[in-house]
C-alpha cells in the first residue's frame, strides 16, 4: 500500500456507501478504488489536477467524476455516514490551539524608523 491510500479495512468501511454498486443497473466505475485514492491524494497534496500520477489514471477522468460525485452530493452522504457520533460538538481551548500574538490584541510595531 502506498501512502495516501486507503487500506483494506477503510475500503471495507466506505465501498458500501459509493454509487452504482456492481451488480447493481446502470453504469459503475471499473475501479472505485482507486478513484477514491485518487481523490485522497490531490486532497491531502493539494496538487493541481494535472499533476495528478499515472497510476490514477487519466487526470481529467478522474476530475469530471469527482464533479459529479460532487454534484450528486456523494462525498456529502459519505461523510455523515462515516462520522463519529461523538465528534458533533468538539469544544477546543487555547491549550490546543495557539493563535499569533496579535490575535489577542496586541499592538503592531511600526515600521518606519524613529525620528
Amino acid at each position: 500500500m502506498r501512502r495516501y491510500e486507503l487500506t483494506d479495512t477503510q475500503w471495507e468501511r466506505i465501498s458500501k456507501f459509493l454509487p452504482a454498486q456492481a451488480g447493481t443497473p446502470g453504469r459503475h466505475g471499473e475501479d472505485d478504488r482507486r478513484f477514491v485514492n485518487a481523490v485522497l491524494w490531490m486532497a491531502r497534496t493539494g496538487s493541481p489536477w494535472r499533476d495528478l500520477p499515472e497510476r490514477f489514471g487519466n487526470w481529467n477522468s478522474v476530475y469530471v467524476r469527482f464533479n459529479r460525485w460532487s454534484r450528486a452530493g456523494v462525498w456529502e452522504d459519505l461523510f455523515e455516514e462515516l462520522q463519529d457520533p461523538d465528534l458533533k460538538t468538539l469544544i477546543v481551548d487555547s491549550t490546543m490551539v495557539r493563535a499569533h500574538h496579535h490575535a489577542a490584541g496586541a499592538k503592531k510595531k511600526s515600521h518606519r524608523a524613529n525620528r
